[in-house]
């Protein structure tokens, strides 16, 4: 295993929800990004931000680690859910919810 996926693995399995993405939850610096942090923040899933401009290795290795072209990228309890078009049809469907209550964790949505 390679120090950028050992780093991306302990991200990862830092926080349940863990979003690999261009800039921060409060200042996302591209639309999908902006798109995916303002579909979690609707529901009130507490989730972190990993921003891959910062780090370049992180960057090109989340797209191999998770054979994934694109950023931003979404990880619920370890598993790779998708990018922003997956996130966003999963949520305008309820699938996204439905994850992550199956997953054990509480949307501020659940009872709608």
């Amino acid at each position: 295993m390679t120090d950028v996926t050992s780093r991306i693995e302990t991200e990862i399995k830092s926080q349940d929800v863990v979003v690999f993405m261009k800039g921060t939850p409060q200042f996302p610096m591209c639309g999908f990004s902006g798109q995916v942090a303002q579909i979690l923040n609707y529901l009130g899933v507490p989730f972190k931000g990993v921003n891959v401009l910062e780090d370049m290795e992180i960057r090109e290795g989340i797209k191999a680690f998770s054979q994934w072209p694109t950023i931003p990228q979404v990880y619920v309890k370890g598993e790779f859910v998708g990018g922003c078009d997956i996130t966003r049809e999963m949520f305008q469907s309820g699938e996204l919810q439905q994850l992550l209550t199956e997953k054990g964790i509480a949307t501020s949505t659940a009872a709608a």
